[in-house]
This record gives structure tokens, sequence and C-alpha cells, in this order.
């Protein structure tokens, strides 16, 4: 008797937990990679652990049961070859629903964004990785940290200000980026050369699947958040005390910027508030305070710094091509906490807001923007 209840438990917990196996047999000539992405991982854009394998041309993917219902969609390993319809335009997400029992089914892809290519490095010579794994202590992980000096750097005996900024692999390097870089360091190299400006700048990379919990001080229920702090605990109590002691900087709050863009821009606004006597230069850029509606409050109670910089910027168009629908708020996100900041007495000659008419939540936006934001907070 006790093997038969035995044997029904095993059974019945075994058809309780559900799957659902994706199979892809339709696709465009020529595509190489399928990855799925989605709410589930973080919108990483790709990532290999959501690798599609390919068997017998198809590919598939088999994917435990979630909670609730599941957004995605197929990339080719970034958001720059997202896949499209059949004449090349933007589709909404695919959703799946897991059922009591597990099920396989057939999709099929119209087309791609773009064509996988072999991403070439575009790095500038005084851009180089400090460290692939620096230990980030407070969240016990590692993280790839890169480093741009100026051109001056090794004939100069000065020190130099120093610039922050996330998503590490889309500042300098299109090989390592999602959908494009933002080109920094071909940027400040041309700024140092035409106006004389000289900065270090050091870009963290994210880390994919706990991007969205690690720029969030805050949890949000449905995408998850709430790391924010302990990230910030890093850059401000580990890797600025290291990188103040090993190179030539300003350490001053009037020379340390913190420049970030979407889920970056939320962090970035939260870092440059909290930590206002690290950071007085913040570049807010598409800032996802869609993500977090509690930055309102905390910026009512925290807002009143009188020697600060804030340059924000956003796209009237955000909500065109991406996956997260609540973007379409960032423009009026945007402006409700400027006017927090200025009735908390911040002064409003420290803010510069832009918003580009048809700008898109893209690295296009922000690379194209990313100098007069420079300029404007070190000017």
């Amino acid at each position: 008797m006790k093997k038969i209840v035995f044997l029904f438990i095993l059974v019945s917990s075994q058809i309780s937990i559900s799957q659902v196996t994706l199979i892809v047999d339709e696709f465009p000539v020529g595509t190489k990679s399928v990855y799925i992405s989605g709410d589930f991982e973080g919108w990483t854009g790709g990532q290999e652990s959501f690798k599609l394998t390919e068997e017998k041309g198809m590919f598939k993917i088999t994917l435990s049961e979630q909670v609730g219902t599941i957004n995605f969609k197929f990339t080719q390993g970034s958001w720059g070859t997202v896949e499209s319809g059949a004449e090349g335009n933007e589709i909404e997400n695919r959703t799946y629903s897991f059922k009591e029992e597990s099920e396989t089914i057939k999709l099929k892809i119209a087309s791609w964004d773009k064509v996988e290519v072999i991403a070439q490095q575009t790095i500038a010579e005084n851009v180089f990785v400090l460290l692939e794994n620096f230990e980030i202590p407070q969240l016990n992980r590692t993280r790839r940290i890169w480093m741009y000096l100026p051109p001056n750097y090794e004939t100069s005996s000065e020190p130099f200000p120093v610039v922050y900024m996330h998503d590490g692999q889309n500042i300098f390097d299109s090989s390592t980026s999602y959908s494009g870089e933002w080109s920094v360091d071909e940027t400040l190299n041309k700024l140092y050369s035409e106006q004389g400006l000289k900065l270090i700048v050091v870009g963290v990379d994210n880390g994919q699947s706990l991007r969205l919990d690690e720029y969030s001080p805050w949890k949000n229920e449905k995408y998850g958040g709430g790391e924010g702090d302990a990230y910030l605990q890093f850059i401000v109590e580990t890797l600025k005390p290291y990188i103040d002691q090993h190179y030539k900087t300003k350490p001053d709050k009037s020379n340390t910027a913190i420049i970030g863009s979407s889920m970056g821009g939320l962090i970035s606004h939260y870092a440059g508030i909290k930590y206002a006597d690290i950071f007085g230069k913040v570049g807010v850029f598409s800032p996802a305070f869609w993500f977090a509606p509690e930055i309102n409050e905390y910026t009512k109670t925290h807002g009143n710094i009188q020697d600060s910089r804030f340059y924000f910027l956003a796209g009237g168009k955000e909500g065109g091509n991406v996956v997260f629908k609540e973007i379409n708020q960032t423009v009026k996100n945007m402006n409700t906490v400027q006017d927090i900041m200025v009735n908390a007495g911040f002064p409003l000659e420290n803010i510069t807001s832009k918003v580009v008419p048809d700008g898109k939540h893209n690295e296009e936006l922000w690379k194209n923007n990313f100098k007069e934001a420079i300029v404007w907070l070190f000017k």
C-alpha cells in the first residue's frame, strides 16, 4: 500500500509541473541562431541560457512553468536583430499562458529587423577593460568594468573629472552592444581636440537578467527590482574608492557624474538625489520612472539640492519600439519628476530638459545627444 501511495504522489507531482516546448519551424533564409527574450528573463535581448537549440532544420526550446502569462519575442541575440513582421514592420509581443499540462507549440518568424552580422570592435585606443570580473561584494557577484582615459592622461600630471556610466556593454563597443553603441569614446576624443574637455569614464556592464533588479531600489511586482541600493553602494563604496586610489581623479562631487538610460536613467536620478554629496552631475536619459513610481515621493522629500546639475532627455516616440508598453509614459513621467524637484527647492537653472520629437527609446537617441549633455554638465 505504501508503494502505491508513493507512486501516486510521484506521478501527481510530475503531472503538476507543466512546461512548454516552443518550436520555430519557419524562419528567414540564412538564420543562424535564435534566442527567446521576455519578461521572465529581464528582456535582455538574448542570453545563452535562452538560446534555442537547432535540430533537424528547426529551432526549439523548453521553458519551465512561470507565474501567470509570459511575454516574449525572438531575436538573433540582441534587440538590434529582433523579429519583425512579413514586411519588416514591428510586431507586438508574443504571449503564452501556461496550462496544467505540458504542451508543444510551433511558431514561425516572418523576418528579422536586421540581418545577423559578425560585429567588429569599435573601441578607441584609449579604452580598455579594467577587469573582467570586478568583485561586487554588496551583491556577491562580479562584473566587467570599462575605462576611458583622456588622450593626454599619460603625459599629464593633472587630475581629471570622472563619469560613471551604466550598461557598459553599450557605450564604447559595437561588438558588445545590444543594438548599437553610444560612441562615448569617439565623442569625447573629438571634444578633447575641439574644446579641451578631459574626462575619465568608468563603464559598468549590466547584469543581463539581473539588470532590472540592480537598476531599481524598489520592487516592481511584475518585473522585479529591489537591488538598486546595493548596486549603488558598490559604485560609491567599492568602485569609486578604487578608481580614485589607482587613477588621477578629482574625487569631489563637482567633478563626478553618473549617467544612464532607461532603467539606467532611473538609477542615475536616484543616485544623484541619494548621494548628492558624491554625484554633482547627473545624466538622466529616457528614464524608466514608470518602473518605480516611488521615485516621485523620494524626489519630493530629498530633492532640495542646491549645487548639482541634472540633464534630462527623452524622445517623443519612446513607446514606438519597445517591449514595455509603459515606456509610452516616459516624457510625462520625466516632466512630473522635474516639477517635483523644482517645487522641492531644486534650482531651475540647474536643470536642462530636452524632448526630441522623433526620438525613440534606443541607443541612437542617447548617442546623438550625449555630446550636448556632457558639455552642459561640465561647462
